[in-house]
């Protein structure tokens, strides 16, 4: 989204107002950086980097991280249950430290064999086959996951690249240009703690209103910049507002994009937008928010994060790597 606009979707969806947060600071745990200094020493981390970047340090079996090699490579089951255990306390830790309501739960393994992806019904364009990259709301799994997005790129808080590595939530980026290429560093260095990095067009134009070259200079030409900044070419791509048609496919699939991705509820410093009535999370739920922060929501990174992480928590859901399942 443009970060002056709120988003409407295609197929009848809703248009979203900002929220409004508060600011809150905690001071720092001296534990915290023993716990982990502990767990690395161990060699519970492993790297889980995108794009050829200095990869995140990321505990086996956790989100992003490869999957766990069999106990003779990494040693007993018993040092493997330690590792994890070092990992969580120092999960524990680092929530009281950013003032997280109660510790992020620990996600499952990731799934050996990613979903089957389609097209959410009523989600739909002319001519829509199988063909094109699928249009979805919901990944499909029986894991009670969800997904963190992030959209645009406006607000580069360090504190929300220190909170998410400490915390090892992960989370997935969706980039406009024209609100990134002030400060390619910065994602530069979210990319080596493990975040991914995907497209969300050059301008946030609105993607019907656009004749076929006008899309595919968006769609497109971010591809490359992406690919030239960052070192690899994004397989994701999630419209402007998320508004798209036919052409807005079939361009987005000529440049490498796999599947498009959406949202199920939006997230805000203070409250929670939701696609469904029930105002539920589900199984598979994607999450959407946005680089914002005390310039339009009142509210800093962090205080989205705490917001958001109470709601997936107390409703006994794990944050995923939407990459592991997509």
């Amino acid at each position: 989204m443009n970060g002056r606009e709120p988003g409407a979707v295609t197929g009848g969806r809703q248009r979203v107002r900002r929220g409004r947060g508060h600011l809150r600071r905690r001071p720092g745990y001296a534990v915290l950086a023993a716990l982990l200094v502990a767990a690395a020493a161990s060699g519970c981390a492993a790297g889980g980097g995108d794009g050829g970047a200095a990869g995140a340090k990321l505990q086996a079996g956790q989100p992003g991280a490869q999957a766990e090699p069999a106990a003779g490579a990494l040693g007993t089951r018993a040092a493997q249950a330690e590792r994890a255990k070092l990992a969580q306390a120092a999960r524990v830790v680092a929530a009281k430290k950013w003032g997280l309501a109660s510790t992020p739960l620990a996600a499952p393994v990731p799934p050996a064999k990613k979903p089957h992806l389609t097209t959410r019904k009523g989600f739909e364009v002319e001519g829509q086959d199988d063909s094109l990259p699928p249009v979805f709301t919901r990944v499909p799994t029986t894991d009670k996951v969800v997904f963190l997005t992030m959209d645009d790129g406006d607000d580069k808080d360090p504190e929300l690249l220190k909170m998410m590595s400490e915390l090892n939530i992960p989370y997935s980026a969706f980039l406009t240009d024209y609100l990134v290429r002030d400060d390619y560093s910065y994602f530069k260095d979210a990319q080596a703690r493990g975040l991914t990095l995907n497209n969300h067009t050059l301008n946030h134009r609105y993607m019907p209103g656009l004749s076929h070259e006008e899309q595919k200079r968006e769609i497109c030409d971010q591809q490359d910049i992406i690919e030239q900044q960052f070192g690899k070419r994004p397989r994701l791509f999630r419209p402007p507002y998320g508004n798209y048609n036919t052409d807005t496919l079939k361009i987005a699939k000529s440049c490498g994009i796999t599947a498009v991705p959406l949202w199920e509820a939006e997230a805000f410093p203070d409250h929670m937008e939701w696609r469904e009535g029930d105002r539920k999370l589900h199984p598979g739920d994607i999450i959407l928010t946005h680089f914002r922060g005390t310039k339009e929501w009142k509210g800093s990174m962090p205080d989205l994060i705490r917001s958001v992480m109470k709601v997936v928590t107390d409703q006994g859901y794990s944050v995923a790597r939407l990459e592991d399942y997509v």
